[in-house]
């Protein structure tokens, strides 16, 4: 279930959510997943979606999800995936530069969860061990006590994501993964964030310490396209971008570093996903 700002519900994909039901509920949707996931059908996709072969798929996505496009630099588009990877309109998006405020790094559906001592915690009734995801009980260890942020991206929100503050990065790391949907159906069947392709670094950061930011790699969304390896970077400069498709950004944080915003953290306990923005205010520095 999902919640806005104001605590009002919003409707969700019902559409999508009866797919994703066949696919990981039922022997046959199983068969057919098995095949799906694999990563050259997802680059199979990918390439066609940059292709002149899918500009079709535009105008039947715009009608399909009422999709507001004022909202968007909209222009004669060679590929469904330049079209899915569009910018936003100066001034649609507003970064909060408020030194103390921690900002959404994308349009998304967010939930906030306490890591404990032992690194496991639960989403929507599967268990996740941050030693899993990052492939590195090391790194792992330094967010015990801290808050994990699981920003869920569907297909018609904004596909670029941004830098939550100043600071500075480490190179990237890729961990090659079988290619699930973040759907929350999925995850009644699949650990997604233990098995999917997701790629992270570490923000050094000025005001909220040393936080991890990974993508989550999707089914038909192989390519998490980051621009760049170390760098210094600036509140709300632009990080990257996945190409076609829902998918997740997960950042971790250390203890005493950050307070989630009280509504974000009731409404997860609740079992609802908080509706965000690119650059909008999600918690403030400890």
């Amino acid at each position: 279930m999902i919640k806005n700002r104001k605590g009002e519900i919003i409707a969700e994909n019902k559409e999508q959510n009866r797919i994703l039901t066949k696919l990981y509920g039922t022997t046959g949707g199983r068969i057919v997943l098995k095949f799906l996931i694999m990563p050259v059908v997802s680059h199979t996709v990918g390439n066609f979606m940059d292709s002149p072969f899918s500009i079709p798929f535009i105008k039947k996505f715009i009608e399909k999800h009422n999709l507001d496009t004022s909202d968007y630099v909209m222009k004669k588009f060679y590929s469904y995936n330049e079209f899915f990877t569009r910018r936003i309109r100066n001034g649609k998006r507003v970064i909060d530069y408020n030194a103390d405020h921690l900002i959404s790094p994308c349009d998304s559906k967010l939930s906030v969860y306490r890591i404990n001592r032992d690194s496991i915690f639960r989403i929507k009734d599967s268990l996740y061990r941050v030693s899993d995801m990052l492939a590195n009980e090391f790194l792992a260890r330094r967010y015990d006590g801290g808050y994990c942020f699981i920003y869920r991206l569907e297909v018609d929100d904004y596909h670029r994501y941004c830098y939550i503050d100043d600071g500075s990065k480490t190179g990237n790391v890729f961990i090659q993964g079988e290619l699930h949907t973040v759907n929350p159906i999925a995850l009644k069947h699949y650990n997604i964030y233990k098995r999917n392709s997701r790629e992270y670094t570490v923000l050094h950061t000025d005001n909220f310490g040393d936080v991890v930011h990974m993508e989550v790699g999707a089914m038909m969304v192989g390519r998490i396209c980051n621009n760049h390896g170390e760098y210094c970077f600036s509140k709300g400069e632009e990080k990257g971008m996945f190409k076609f498709g829902g998918s997740t950004i997960v950042q971790l944080f250390e203890k005493n570093t950050v307070r989630p915003d009280t509504d974000i953290i009731r409404n997860t306990r609740a079992g609802f996903e908080t509706v965000v923005h690119y650059g909008e205010k999600v918690g403030k520095a400890f």
